[in-house]
């Protein structure tokens, strides 16, 4: 049994990742559904917090069937980390989690999110006081380092363990890497597998099937693993992998009319989320993957993305069940 602190997540637990203008409460829900066993709200700026910045504050809203469910935060000062774990320890969730991974520029070369693998003295300090500051566990996404020359996730992780984090995730890139090129796994193993080591260490990175998932499992020994851009427009992707580590065997995938009903309800949720415009604009991103595999498709998504209200494009997805479910 894998847990975090006192939350127990199963002997094999896949995470969501969070990722900015993606995993927001209607795309948690549908992940939920597919078979999440622990997700994170998108990245918050610990700043936008104390400033009480409406974007921020609107990300710390959770709700009880995402349990368990963490909120990420990321910045560059130490204090305002610590006063920002105070806030987000208010709205009662099951941990809090520091981003230590992000590579974008406007969170990296402000000195927060994976600038802080190029000050490890620092990100110990910053992280130590963001365990004072909560009674929640905390835990830590980072990546392998900063560059080829700076790989020093190992040591991180036994420095982040002595300051008191309860569980860590790593992405098998550095920064420089992006998210180019493929993801190195190695490094993690070798994390997992240091005697000093004893809280779970989830690995991220490149994991887009069950077969790849359950065979990384057993290469690298990792305790858990966390999903990103494979789940967008696809969460049924926990629940193949899951179906696959305790039988052996695939899952069909998603019937048409699954794929349907769940992109109408991200959908709903999306727009009475965030509002008709910006609901719909931030679900485009999703519908390729929704639909992944269907011939033609193209033709649709063009519609989906030009469509610009809630009813347009419920037609449209009317229009695809019909269209598809006429050739099979």
């Amino acid at each position: 049994m894998v847990k975090i602190g006192k939350i127990e997540l199963g002997d094999f637990p896949l995470l969501l990742a969070p990722m900015e203008d993606v995993s927001d409460p209607p795309f948690r829900a549908v992940c939920k559904v597919g078979g999440a066993d622990l997700m994170y709200t998108e990245f918050i700026s610990s700043e936008g917090l104390i400033r009480d910045a409406a974007k921020s504050k609107q990300k710390l809203d959770i709700f009880e069937y995402e349990r368990p469910i963490g909120i990420q935060l990321f910045g560059s000062d130490i204090e305002t980390m610590r006063i920002s774990a105070e806030i987000a320890t208010q709205v009662n969730p099951d941990l809090i989690d520091i981003n230590y991974g992000c590579p974008v520029k406007q969170v990296a070369c402000k000195g927060a999110g994976a600038a802080l693998l190029q000050d490890i003295p620092k990100m110990v300090k910053m992280t130590e006081a963001v365990v004072k500051a909560t009674h929640l566990p905390v835990t830590v996404k980072t990546r392998l380092g900063w560059d080829e020359n700076t790989k020093n996730i190992e040591e991180v992780a036994e420095r982040l363990q002595d300051v008191g984090i309860q569980a860590l995730t790593i992405h098998g890139r550095t920064r420089v890497q992006m998210y180019k090129g493929e993801a190195d796994w190695t490094l993690i193993g070798k994390v997992k597998s240091n005697p000093r080591i004893h809280i779970p260490i989830f690995g991220n990175g490149d994991i887009d099937s069950p077969q790849k998932a359950l065979e990384y499992k057993n290469r690298y020994g990792v305790d858990g693993i966390m999903i990103g851009r494979a789940a967008i427009g696809y969460p049924w992707i926990f629940r193949e992998i899951k179906h696959y580590y305790q039988t052996g065997e695939l899952l069909p995938p998603p019937t048409l009319e699954e794929r349907i009903d769940i992109c109408q309800k991200h959908l709903r949720f999306s727009v009475k989320w965030k509002g008709e415009r910006l609901g719909i604009l931030e679900m485009r991103r999703h519908y390729a993957n929704y639909f992944k595999g269907f011939e033609n498709f193209k033709q649709f998504r063009m519609k989906l993305v030009e469509a610009s209200t809630e009813a347009e494009v419920m037609q449209i997805l009317e229009e695809v069940y019909h269209y598809y479910a006429a050739l099979v």
